[in-house]
């Protein structure tokens, strides 16, 4: 067996180890310990940004609509997931139903979807939405793109608070009572397969296309690779990965609105992939993990009164994960990993295309 070979099988090996650990915390932690929750956001936003960094990082699209695919993600998991009539009446006290029977109903949706089909059905229902919208905006570059794509988010976050829709979406108050997960292991186990499907597409003929796109577009549509379908098949493979992450949010937040699904969520998504490096996978779970720690646990000291006396307060900690975010950004520019994965090949000293090219004196 040879040395590569060896080593694959001791990243599963360490893949296991990991969730096997994952699993062996989770009977030790309470679901509202800060570091249940840590885990638990690290996993959904490390989905989200591997989702990103398929679009932005492997095929060199410029999207900022990340927020918006996970809005859809996450209203769609809640709205077909409330159990019960009595709980549906609860959520949509200010837009009931009068049936034919004389009966009131809350919303319009009258039926529960077990957890995995809706899960599913997040998904489906952003790269539904990716589609149409990729018909007209992938014709578009850099830019032009990012903003389509923004303006698309901060559309779809106005409309699911418009009264109108209220009977689905339920304004601008709150969806709830929808079932979440309280361990920590199913966020990491979804996520974890979302993660492994996205690799596998990467290193398919698939992902080759798109690191030509987003090379060099002329020379790739020479070799006969068709822009037009491979980049729909990015956008809509993406967004809906980010629906499912958007699924995730939900189940995190244990309560759904529209309000948090702002241009800012799109920004930190982004400034994770950066961190991790744009091109790489493990880059942007590891800059997940690092960024929630970081900026919700680690430096949570600092805004107590007293530590600093006359300078810590109260989002005190911001500053300093702000200060941190910029010495990152400007002393490792092409940040954790750059287009760099993380294995045990690598680690070992395995062989990269350069040094092979070295070794045979070509």
């Amino acid at each position: 067996m040879n040395k590569k070979r060896v080593c694959t099988l001791v990243d599963v090996l360490v893949i296991v180890l990991l969730f096997a650990l994952i699993a062996f915390a989770d009977t030790k932690l309470n679901s509202f310990d800060i570091l249940a929750k840590i885990l638990q956001k690290g996993a959904v936003f490390a989905l989200i940004a591997v989702s990103m960094n398929l679009l932005n990082g492997f095929t060199g699209l410029f999207s900022l609509g990340q927020a918006g695919f996970m809005l859809l993600g996450a209203y769609t998991y809640a709205i077909f997931t409330i159990p019960t009539t009595e709980d549906r009446l609860a959520v949509y006290k200010y837009y009931t139903m009068t049936m034919a029977d004389g009966t009131e109903t809350g919303g319009l949706v009258q039926f529960a979807l077990p957890v995995a089909a809706a899960i599913l059905l997040a998904g489906l229902v952003a790269a539904v939405f990716a589609f149409f919208i990729g018909l007209p905006v992938l014709r578009l570059k850099s830019d032009y793109l990012a903003i389509a794509t923004l303006g698309f988010a901060e559309i779809l976050r106005a409309i699911c608070q418009w009264k109108g829709l209220g009977v689905l979406t339920n304004g601008s108050n709150q969806l709830r009572k929808y079932p979440y997960f309280k361990s920590i292991l199913p966020y990491f186990l979804i996520s974890g397969v979302c993660i492994a499907i996205i690799a596998l597409l990467i290193r398919s003929t698939y992902g080759r296309a798109f690191k030509a796109i987003r090379d060099d577009e002329v020379a790739a549509e020479a070799m006969g690779i068709n822009l037009t379908k491979h980049k729909m098949i990015a956008f809509v493979t993406s967004s809906f990965f980010a629906g499912v992450g958007g699924a995730l949010f939900a189940m995190y937040q244990n309560t759904i609105q529209a309000k948090p699904f702002t241009t800012t969520l799109t920004y930190e998504i982004l400034l994770i992939v950066v961190i991790g490096g744009i091109g790489s996978i493990s880059g942007s779970v590891i800059a997940s993990f690092l960024y929630i720690a970081c900026s919700e646990w680690w430096l949570r000291f600092l805004d107590a009164d007293g530590v600093i006396p006359g300078v810590t307060r109260n989002g005190f900690r911001l500053v300093v994960f702000s200060a941190v975010i910029m010495i990152i950004v400007l002393f490792f520019r092409r940040g954790i990993m750059g287009d760099k994965e993380l294995s045990t090949y690598r680690l070992l000293g395995g062989l990269t295309p350069k040094k092979k090219k070295e070794v045979s004196g070509k």
